[in-house]
Parts: structure tokens; sequence; C-alpha cells
């Protein structure tokens, strides 16, 4: 039976990869900082573990814990909405050592388990603004793009070993409750030079028509870990296939 480890599971897309995972008669281990139960099935084929991507020692622990693992998901992540001149740079370092360091430093533990088996697949959850910028997101999206360079690199290296990595790039998901969780931990205080352009940009994205769904973004993570020919990166969401159409550009 096959297991996987995803990281980020206390709420939104991470609960529901768990949990479709677990349907499709997968072991999951499914990891949050503060582990909880609530949202997820009750099965022996499910365990939940304490992991925050941000600390060695809690990486290690959940790793060894975990067993030998099939595939793993870097879904962890936490959002900065927000100009530049907003934007304290500590909680910027924050940001990538979450959404960046973090999946680096959980894919560099799973690495040995999967090297030896020579097999696996490695999934990092990034954002559809990489794909076409946005405003009040620069560091957000900063962090994002490094996600993606680090992705398309290591997986020269992985390849050597039969493990596969790949990028899933979901839209703007009303759904979750990933952008409030952003305000929520970082802030948003608005410079006033830059609160009318901020409050008119937030306006017309909520006004657009189109959007990502959860499911959208379990289907694309389900064949990035099941189909050998799924391509490195996929749009996931209405909204992300646009972005990708008016940039001319495609999946690859």
């Amino acid at each position: 039976m096959p297991r996987i480890l995803i990281t980020g599971c206390s709420s939104g897309f991470g609960q529901a990869i768990a949990r479709h995972f677990h349907s499709q008669g997968w072991e999951v281990v499914a990891t949050m900082r503060t582990p909880s139960p609530s949202g997820l099935p009750v099965s022996d084929r499910l365990t939940v573990l304490p992991l925050d991507v941000t600390d060695a020692d809690s990486i290690a622990a959940a790793i060894a814990k975990a067993g030998p693992l099939d595939a793993l998901v870097n879904n962890a992540g936490v959002g900065m909405l927000n100009v530049l001149e907003g934007s304290d740079i500590a909680r910027a370092r924050d940001v990538f050592e979450t959404n960046v360091l973090g999946a680096m430093a959980v894919t560099r533990a799973v690495m040995p388990g999967m090297r030896a088996m020579r097999r696996g697949v490695i999934v990092n959850i990034s954002s559809s603004v990489t794909i076409r910028p946005l405003p009040a997101l620069s560091v957000y999206t900063a962090s994002k793009a490094a996600l993606n360079a680090f992705t398309e690199s290591f997986a020269l290296e992985a390849a050597e070993f039969g493990i596969r990595a790949r990028l899933v790039l979901p839209g703007s998901s009303p759904e979750t409750s990933f952008a409030r969780n952003g305000i929520s931990r970082m802030g948003m205080t608005v410079p006033e030079p830059y609160e009318s352009f901020v409050q008119e940009f937030f306006t017309s994205l909520r006004s657009s028509p189109e959007k990502t769904t959860t499911r959208e973004v379990v289907e694309a993570v389900w064949r990035a870990v099941t189909e050998d020919t799924a391509p490195m990166r996929q749009a996931a969401g209405a909204d992300a296939r646009r972005a990708l159409r008016e940039m001319g550009l495609a999946e690859v």
C-alpha cells in the first residue's frame, strides 16, 4: 500500500489532498504545526503528526515516525498580502523560511529513504502568481518563484534515482482560509499612498468570476503523483489556466 506525507493539513488544500488520497486506498501521514484530527477521516490508514517545516528537530521526528514514503506533498505555506513598503522585512523572512526553506528542508529529509528505494514523487504547491504577477503580493510571489526554481533544478538531481519532482500552481481559492490566515499571521497595514490602489485591486480580484476550487487542486496533485507523464508545472483552477493563456504559456 503506497504511503504519502502531506504538510499543512490543518485546513484547505492540504486537508482535502489528505482526504482524497485516503479515499483512494493510500496510507496518509497528515502533518500540521498543531496536530488535530478535525476534518480528517478516522482510520488506521491515516496518521496525524506534528510538523513545523521551519524546525529541523520537528522535521526529523516526523519523518522518522512516518516510515518509508512513496510521495511527499509540500503544501505548508503562508501568504503575505501587502505592497513592499508596507511589508516588514522580518516577516518577509518568515515567508521565505516557510514557503521556500521549509519545503527544501522537508524534501531533503525524505530524500535518503526515497533514494534507497529508487522511487518516489515530490509535489510542491506553488501559485499562479508566478505565471502572471499581481500587485500587493510581491514578497509572496518572490517566495513562490523561488520554490519553482528550486523544484525544477532539484528535479534533475532527483531523476538520477528514479524520483520525480513536480509543481502545482493554484489560483485564487475563496473556499480556503489561506488569505485570512496570512493576514492574521503577517498583518496587513497598507501605507496610505497605496490604499486606494490596493483596495481597487482586491475589489477586482473578488469580483472575478474565475476562481480555483479545492477539487481542482486535489486533481492536479493526484495527477502529479500518479502519472509519470504529468507536466512539471500544472495550473490548477480556471483563473490559473487563464493566466497561462494570457501569458502565452503552456503546461510543461
